[in-house]
């Protein structure tokens, strides 16, 4: 029998997640990753959980950033898709802004912890904001 993907609310810890990228103070939404967590960001490829963290804090430390959760799909397999959009600007120059549609894949494990997460934003104009 054929299994299908479905729309889901966003979990709680999704939004967490989001929220702790976009502050860079990191908390619940992370404790999902584990040591062996991947993230494979573009083109980058990150692994345990300090390292993304440390990612995310070089990557969005320069800017205001605020992730919104737009749609959520639950699949079989502890699989979950997101579609979003980012709102950057810089932090010396915040009245200009930058739009960025973004996806996530994770694959979680059966206790729930994050296994991998495939990241995908753009296309956007960077200029106004790297």
């Amino acid at each position: 029998m054929r299994q299908h993907v479905a729309p889901a609310p966003v979990p709680t810890w999704v939004r967490q997640f989001m929220h702790e990228i976009d502050t860079l103070d990191f908390g619940e939404g992370f404790a999902r990753s584990t040591d062996d967590t991947e993230m494979f960001f573009g083109t980058a490829h990150v692994v345990g959980a300090d390292a993304i963290k440390a990612f995310f804090v070089k990557i969005d430390e320069p800017l205001h950033i605020d992730h919104t959760v737009l749609e959520c799909w639950d699949a079989p397999d502890g699989v979950l898709f997101l579609r979003g959009e980012a709102v950057m600007a810089k932090r010396t120059d915040p009245d200009t802004t930058v739009r960025a549609p973004f996806m996530h894949l994770y694959r979680l494990d059966e206790s729930g912890k994050i296994r991998t997460i495939h990241i995908t934003a753009g296309p956007l104009h960077t200029d106004a904001v790297m």
